[in-house]
């Protein structure tokens, strides 16, 4: 069960208006070995709804986007790179990839809305991996054991926590793929170490 770990930029934050204008994604196994990176810029499909607040948070300019590929282009080196890195058949459907991320079901509905506009079909299943809704559990785990928690279920918070730190401080797909990606294995790391008290 191959896990995708993924984060987007957009250019603004409605999915079916907005669009995605940055992939960031690697691809591990079962134990949490990455396996591949990638990342593209994309470039809008809807040059008119990019909008400034979002530039401000990921710091990336439509200038920046001129030789950027189309979404349809994107998209299909998306494709193509999780299917090389896993070696799947070209016209395999890529239902066993568990989608991860933080609040991951906006980007899982950025991509969606965008195979949708595309008219192509969605190749995933709907499995998914949510961050957010990890560290809800884990955060009642740390307080249980009277350990210290994060300070909110922000990415940025639950990466400070384990030591782990943005560069800079815009967003940056690859980047925040790669954050997520390390706050996973931390967690599972500590779940391998927890042990359930029974009545027993």
């Amino acid at each position: 069960m191959p896990y995708l770990i993924l984060d987007l930029e957009m250019s603004g934050q409605e999915a079916g208006y907005h669009d995605i204008i940055q992939i960031g994604a690697l691809l591990a196994d079962n134990d949490w070995k990455v396996l591949s990176k990638f990342e593209t810029l994309v470039y809008p499909d809807h040059e008119d709804t990019f909008s400034s607040y979002s530039e401000k948070v990921h710091g990336i300019s439509l200038e920046d986007l001129e030789d950027a590929p189309s979404s349809y282009d994107a998209l299909e080196d998306f494709e193509a790179w999780i299917r090389k890195t896993l070696r799947r058949d070209s016209h395999e459907r890529l239902h066993d990839v568990v989608i991860c991320g933080q609040s991951v079901i906006n980007d899982i509905n950025f991509l969606k809305a965008t195979y949708d506009d595309l008219n192509i079909d969605w190749p995933f299943s709907f499995k998914l991996v949510d961050l957010m809704s990890i560290s809800v559990l884990m955060f009642q785990v740390f307080e249980n054991n009277k350990m210290a928690t994060p300070k909110s279920y922000s990415l940025k918070s639950v990466a400070d926590y384990f030591g782990i730190h943005r560069k800079d401080t815009t967003h940056n797909a690859l980047e925040d793929a790669d954050m997520t990606y390390q706050c996973f294995k931390k967690y599972f790391e500590l779940a391998k170490q927890a042990k359930l008290l029974t009545n027993s």
